[in-house]
């Protein structure tokens, strides 16, 4: 028993469950939004079972080509694939099983869900490996988190309306803008082992300045979001409150890099929950 619950916690270090917190608010505010109010349960398990599986393929695929990587990086060589705990095929089996769960979870939703499966799986797969060639690599993790709102909208009403992909654009800003801060860690060990990363490639000012027009226009698309679907009083607070939160991220990370690990997962982590909350009560208040 105590094997069981010790490889439970290897993987739960592996993929880090409880940071599904990033996503899994917005698939919910574009399933309430497209409902208008209540999805039915059904749709709240299946979402929730999409959400965690996409992440656990994402997360997996990424520990399992990061693994050399990792285990050079004073700041990861404890993880769970880069000290031995798993090995490399039992992470590349863990992948591809979350991937089968996520096909058949959105077979289950409708058509639409289960045609655009696989390409959103090839896209969240891709992040790993852009990092060794680009510094886009930013970007594509706002992109694999952006999906997340239009899976949500997908689910309940099977199109994608204008104010979902204007919801979308603003994640992607919001992940890509944060992962720039993220990534002023290891500005040494990137450019020491030739991986892209804004960073390493032009510098903690730049960096900074990219974040900020990043999240700037995380605020502009959440405000074009919220007019475009019609939202009420709520909806534009959830928006003026981001705006704050992702203002004192920047304050906390300028101030002292090592802040950085409070902004990331602190702020951030809050800042999709008090958006959902929110939401909801845009909607049950109208």
């Amino acid at each position: 028993m105590k094997r069981i619950v010790a490889k439970l916690h290897d993987f739960n270090e592996l993929v880090m469950f409880q940071h599904s917190i990033f996503s899994l608010p917005f698939i919910f505010i574009a399933m309430i939004v497209a409902a208008e109010g209540w999805f039915g349960f059904s749709l709240l398990l299946l979402g929730i079972l999409a959400a965690i599986s996409a992440r656990n393929f994402a997360m997996g695929v990424n520990r399992y080509a990061d693994r050399d990587i990792d285990a050079q990086n004073p700041r990861t060589q404890g993880r769970p694939n880069a000290d031995g705990r798993l090995d490399s095929t039992t992470i590349l089996l863990f992948s591809v099983v979350n991937a089968l769960v996520f096909i058949i979870v959105a077979y289950l939703v409708n058509e639409l869900a289960f045609t655009l499966a696989i390409p959103v799986l090839a896209v969240l797969g891709s992040y790993s490996y852009f990092k060794r060639f680009s510094e886009l690599a930013h970007v594509v993790l706002g992109v694999s988190l952006g999906l997340a709102p239009l899976a949500g909208v997908i689910a309940v009403s099977e199109s994608v309306p204008q104010w979902s992909v204007l919801l979308s654009l603003g994640v992607l800003f919001w992940v890509a803008g944060f992962d720039l801060l993220y990534s002023l860690q290891d500005i040494e060990f990137d450019k020491l082992h030739g991986l892209h990363s804004v960073p390493s490639v032009y510098g903690p000012k730049a960096t900074l300045f990219i974040s900020t027009l990043f999240h700037l226009n995380t605020v502009l698309f959440w405000w074009m979001f919220v007019w475009a679907a019609g939202l009420g009083f709520f909806a534009w607070m959830a928006v003026a409150v981001s705006a704050l939160m992702l203002g004192y991220e920047h304050y906390l990370v300028r101030k002292d890099f090592t802040k950085i690990d409070r902004a990331f997962f602190t702020v951030n982590g809050y800042l999709g929950i008090v958006f959902l909350v929110l939401i909801i009560l845009d909607q049950w208040l109208r």
